[in-house]
């Protein structure tokens, strides 16, 4: 929080030391070793501050700056991160490309802890494919270096991730399990994003036990901790896993209050696999008061994002137009 306050306060300066940098790095090898240090000196704080696109444009200049420096290990780091901003923009299948020539490099100088977080942003991109077996072996594998190296943070979000993929193999139990480890770590090491990451995903996982007034819970409680770092992604999936357990609840106009916030927040920034399934929660609710036409409308927009992104969830809302054109 410290930390997060501290850039704030300085955000306008370093956005114009980042711009000089990148202006000059071809030039100026001074320019240049700062131009490679922006995205990594702020790695965590910029994921909150930055839009992925801009993120996107200071790491390839980062990437660019760290070959003509021959810094390989920071190459290395800065095709990693390339990776998942391409995947924060459902540009999955680039992201894995990113990947794993940061892994390739990663191996050949031996760079340990950043092979533990590429192995791990693979599980990720490979969940988004809806491949979650394939996803499982590279955050086991993620897993395993973590602890060997004493990364209590990778140990954290291996954990996490683990967690979210028996919950979509439909091991909810298991999943709670690997999500309470997790929350362990978070607090322990002070990891505000992942704590509220992980407080979500345990109200996800009870909404689908129908323990949803424990959900709900756990939901305002990840809200009051993603709020107060400003992770705005976060917040439009929990806002729109709220909509969820009140839909549960029967209490569809509330739902789609949630829905419509969600969307908001994912539009501002681009995620386009949130915006996706903001638009086919809010078709289900529709249809359940009766709003057919309107329901149909949001589930074709629904299913028009999933396609471009490879959703496996574009199955399913292919199945729900079907049946309701056909009523």
């Amino acid at each position: 929080m410290q930390g997060l306050a501290l850039f704030d306060l300085e955000w306008i300066d370093i956005r114009a030391g980042q711009a000089w940098a990148s202006q000059n790095a071809a030039a100026d090898e001074m320019a240049a070793k700062l131009c490679n240090e922006y995205p990594d000196a702020g790695v965590y704080v910029l994921d909150l501050r930055l839009h992925p696109r801009e993120k996107i444009s200071w790491l390839e200049a980062a990437l660019s700056a760290a070959r003509k420096l021959k810094y390989r290990e920071a190459e290395g780091v800065h095709l990693g991160n390339l990776g998942l901003a391409y995947a924060e923009l459902g540009e999955t299948r680039r992201a894995i490309e990113y990947h794993e020539k940061a892994l390739a490099l990663d191996r050949e100088i031996g760079a340990k802890r950043a092979e533990g977080h590429n192995l791990g942003n693979l599980g990720l991109a490979y969940a988004d494919l809806g491949e979650t077996r394939r996803a499982i072996e590279f955050y086991e594998k993620s897993l395993e270096i973590d602890r060997e190296i004493g990364d209590r943070r990778g140990e954290g979000n291996a954990l996490g991730n683990l967690g979210n993929a028996y919950y979509l193999s439909g091991e909810t139990r298991r999943a709670i399990e690997y999500y309470e480890k997790a929350l362990a770590i978070n607090r322990e090491i002070g990891d505000k994003r992942a704590e509220g990451h992980n407080l979500g995903n345990l109200g996800v996982a009870y909404n689908n036990l129908a323990e949803t007034r424990r959900a709900i819970e756990y939901h305002e409680k990840a809200l009051v901790v993603i709020r107060e770092i400003g992770d705005k992604r976060a917040e439009g999936q929990i806002l729109g896993n709220q909509g969820l357990a009140y839909k549960n609840l029967g209490e569809t106009r509330r739902a789609i209050e949630f829905y419509e916030k969600a969307l908001q927040i994912d539009r501002d920034i681009g995620d386009r696999r949130g915006e996706g399934a903001d638009l086919f929660n809010m078709s289900v609710a529709l249809d359940m008061l009766g709003q057919r036409k309107e329901a149909i409308a949001k589930a074709e927009a629904a299913l028009v994002i999933h396609e471009q992104i490879e959703d496996p969830n574009a199955a399913k809302a292919r199945q729900w137009l079907e049946g309701k054109r056909q009523k």
